[in-house]
């Protein structure tokens, strides 16, 4: 899962991003309201966590604008105006939630799990896909009785092959959606990753290179 945070307070920004790349999703930190409108316009963010009081422009004034672009990302306000009536026009300008500083991570977090859920309705907690199994919650997987240990991005990598079977990937997709955009030069690492995912998943092979392309979770070849 990919984030895009956007807060420019120096130190709440970059915790929230080093305490949610602890939990294994890639996360983008930018500090202005306007470079974010665009990032968010150009990158398939599965949300985003936006201050309010922000330069260039205001977290309020995002939210209108990406939806008045159509773009429908899951987006969190973070915020130290608590008054009901700033809450409701939050929401009212096209904001999923709302949370006021000063917050608990631990509340941060289950909002973040519960938004990630209702982005799309197969945002289920258990995935499968034939004889393979992932469970979300705990990042458990599993192939038919046998367990398969993850590391935290083979386990996001699994989990966007088996939110999108049958769909040829691109490298590119891949690589944005597991990595931020502070990492570069991703091509070989890419590799590395799904072939250790082959390995760990064993035969038959799930997971197929499509030439020139990406890779696909597909049925194994007869």
């Amino acid at each position: 899962m990919r984030i895009l945070v956007v807060e420019d307070d120096p130190q709440l920004g970059p915790g929230l991003k080093r305490r949610l790349a602890s939990l294994q999703y890639a996360v983008d930190l930018l500090t202005d309201g306007e470079d974010a409108v665009h990032m968010a316009l150009t990158i398939p963010y599965d949300l985003l966590i936006v201050d309010i009081l922000l330069p260039g422009c205001s977290g309020l004034v995002l939210c209108s604008r990406l939806r008045d672009q159509h773009c429908v990302t899951p987006i969190l306000l973070l915020t130290a105006l608590g008054a009901v009536e700033q809450r409701v026009e939050g929401l009212d300008v096209g904001a999923d939630d709302y949370l006021t500083k000063p917050f608990a991570f631990s509340e941060l977090e289950a909002r973040i799990r519960a938004l990630l859920r209702r982005e799309r309705p197969d945002k289920s907690l258990v995935l499968r896909f034939l004889d393979l199994s992932l469970d979300t919650r705990t990042h458990e997987a599993w192939r038919n009785s046998r367990f398969i240990a993850l590391s935290g991005k083979e386990f996001v990598l699994l989990e966007f092959f088996m939110r999108n079977p049958r769909h040829v990937l691109s490298r590119n997709a891949l690589v944005e959606h597991v990595w931020d955009f502070e990492v570069e030069h991703l091509s070989n690492v890419l590799e590395v990753f799904v072939a250790n995912l082959r390995r760990k998943i064993g035969p038959p092979n799930l997971i197929f290179t499509v030439r020139g392309t990406g890779y696909q979770l597909r049925e194994p070849l007869l």
